[in-house]
């Protein structure tokens, strides 16, 4: 009799232990699960993100990134029409301006980042010295990326108007869908010149810099980052735009050429 009291209280123990065990096992899994973020950011951060990214990677092993790089505009809209997105990086206030006004972005995320340069670029045998060289006859395709969608297009506008030369070439403007594809055709020779970002000259051997766009002559070149309200990893996302604004990041932003922003 009591031989098999005693086994019976022995296997209740087991069990507990088991369940116990079962507990612990599946709160760890929790605490383990891997979360995968979504970034669309505007299509100059390529290269800087990754780094950003892998540096916060070294002390959160559970996150995962998926990148959307594309223009600022575009990337704006595709969240508008619900895209599945975490965090979104603009090149520019606007589109997260109009996201903020339509109640997408969640309130108190929203960080001024970085700043950035417009520079007019040519290939590395172009004879073009300065800005009012594009009204030469040798010039014959000005690539800007379209201001439609596009930050960096909406800046070039604005440069030609402010130097007085737009009414001059606007027969000559070849629009991109990215500032990137604006730099893929000057690099391929499809354009004779062009503007990008001064961070975007600096990746490309085959380009040069003609000159440096006085800030004067455009808007404020501000990268604004925030957390997507409609996301379904709001914890894991507001950690990442934090981080964002770490002096690591920052170290990273400024080695790629971004001067950092004081809010």
């Amino acid at each position: 009799m009591r031989t098999t009291e005693a086994w019976r209280n022995f296997g209740q123990i087991c069990m507990i232990l088991v369940l116990c065990l079962l507990v612990m096992t599946l709160s760890g899994c929790r605490g383990n699960q891997r979360v995968s973020l979504t970034i669309s950011a505007a299509a100059s951060l390529q290269g800087a993100l990754g780094d950003v990214e892998a540096a916060y990677g070294f002390a959160h092993s559970t996150v995962d990134f998926r990148n959307n790089f594309g223009s600022s505009g575009t990337l704006a809209r595709e969240i508008e029409q619900g895209a599945p997105v975490d965090v979104f990086i603009s090149a520019a206030a606007k589109p997260m301006d109009d996201l903020d006004g339509k109640g997408l972005i969640a309130t108190g995320t929203r960080v001024n980042l970085l700043h950035n340069s417009l520079v007019l670029i040519a290939p590395l045998d172009s004879k073009l010295q300065r800005f009012a060289g594009l009204e030469d006859r040798s010039i014959r395709l000005i690539a800007v990326g379209d201001p439609a969608s596009v930050p960096a297009g909406q800046y070039a506008q604005q440069t030609l108007i402010a130097l007085h030369l737009y009414k001059q070439v606007k027969g000559k403007l070849v629009l991109g869908k990215d500032v990137r594809q604006v730099l893929t055709y000057i690099e391929t020779g499809n354009a004779d010149a062009g503007f990008v970002y001064a961070t975007d000259a600096q990746i490309s051997k085959r380009v040069r810099v003609v000159a440096t766009v006085p800030e004067s002559a455009h808007e404020p070149i501000i990268y604004p980052a925030a957390v997507v309200k409609t996301s379904q990893n709001q914890e894991a996302a507001r950690g990442f735009v934090e981080f964002l604004g770490s002096s690591e990041a920052k170290a990273i932003f400024t080695k790629y050429g971004y001067t950092l922003s004081s809010q």
